[in-house]
């Protein structure tokens, strides 16, 4: 891969605190763990941050829907929430359009080769939105935003999107359901909020065989996680050919967090990043980036986005956390053979 720009470009959501709801596990402490964590180890400041390119009307529009993106302004003015889980603040609006848009300042800077990697830690986090409404702590769907941006104005044709979140990503697939340009997989528990992402759906119409799901069982761990990169997603990666890599970071697998059971360790996860990686080095100029989505443990903050940021620098690492005490399961081989009888792998 021929290396250009800098080695890698963050964006953080400055005010970002504005965005909070007192006893609410999306929190701002779950940014600034990253920031500390990512300082201590001398790569936070090492690498440019970038300002968020604000996504205009007809962008916004392009991925949600003209009477949400007319209603939601009004909605955090007033501070309502969208659903239970879905909070918003008087400040929330302009959070979530500067989330989005240093979602695009990453992804644009990777593609434009300004910089290798990049990752940006957006926050309200996004891969919830659906084209209807935010939900599941999601007002924007910065991921989405992002890729609908290098399509459109910046040449791409071809984006894989692969989100590795412990919840499916159920607004990002509702998106490009119907597409062809956008090849979106997701590993999530299942069974889980929101409950969508069974194996069998597969995109329809013209994206039909262009959504991959792998729903994984408690306790899958590293093992299996490595199984389905290895077994799966690279092969439909290698299939589709994507012209860049765009990875919805949630590092609530990690078998720390309160809400999930899925077992992975932070070491596992940096894996799944450094095969990404070194696939992306061979198949599509090195261009991968990171968009930060769930997670609600602090240490599993630190230890995740240590090991991610390693993968993306390609720096040795050691992971503080360790394996999970518990044993991993092997319900995941299930998964792992019906994915290969779905895809023809």
């Amino acid at each position: 891969m021929e290396r250009v720009g800098t080695q890698l470009v963050y964006y953080y959501p400055r005010g970002h605190q504005a965005h909070y709801q007192y006893g609410h596990p999306e929190r701002p402490e779950r940014v600034e763990a990253i920031c500390q964590t990512l300082s201590e180890q001398g790569w936070w400041d090492a690498y440019p941050h970038l300002e968020p390119v604000r996504p205009d009307n007809d962008l916004l529009r392009a991925v949600h829907s003209p009477m949400y993106i007319d209603l939601l302004p009004g909605i955090c003015l007033r501070e309502q929430s969208l659903d239970m889980d879905t909070y918003t603040t008087s400040k929330s609006w302009d959070l979530a359009l500067n989330a989005a848009g240093g979602a695009i300042a990453v992804a644009s800077a990777v593609w434009n080769d300004q910089a290798q990697r990049g990752f940006a830690l957006c926050r309200p986090p996004g891969h919830h939105a659906t084209p209807e409404s935010g939900m599941g702590f999601c007002l924007l769907n910065n991921v989405a935003l992002a890729a609908q941006y290098l399509l459109h104005t910046s040449g791409a044709k071809r984006l894989a999107i692969v989100d590795l979140d412990l919840h499916h990503g159920n607004g990002t697939q509702d998106i490009f359901w119907r597409r062809s340009d956008v090849l979106y997989i997701s590993t999530h528990q299942s069974p889980l909020y929101p409950g969508s992402g069974s194996i069998e759906e597969i995109g329809a119409g013209a994206g039909r065989g262009a959504t991959a799901n792998f729903p994984l069982p408690p306790g899958t761990g590293d093992q299996g996680f490595n199984a389905i990169m290895d077994g799966l997603i690279l092969p439909l990666l290698e299939r589709y050919h994507p012209e860049m890599v765009l990875v919805s970071y949630g590092f609530d697998p990690h078998w720390r967090d309160p809400l999930g059971h899925l077992q992975l360790s932070a070491r596992g996860y940096g894996d799944l990043i450094t095969k990404l990686v070194a696939w992306a080095d061979g198949a599509c100029g090195g261009r991968v980036a990171l968009f930060l989505e769930g997670g609600y443990d602090l240490d599993a903050a630190s230890a995740c986005s240590q090991a991610v940021v390693a993968a993306l620098l390609g720096e040795p690492w050691d992971d503080p956390l360790g394996p999970s005490p518990k044993p991993e399961g092997k319900s995941w081989q299930t998964t792992l053979r019906r994915g290969r009888e779905i895809w023809g792998l």
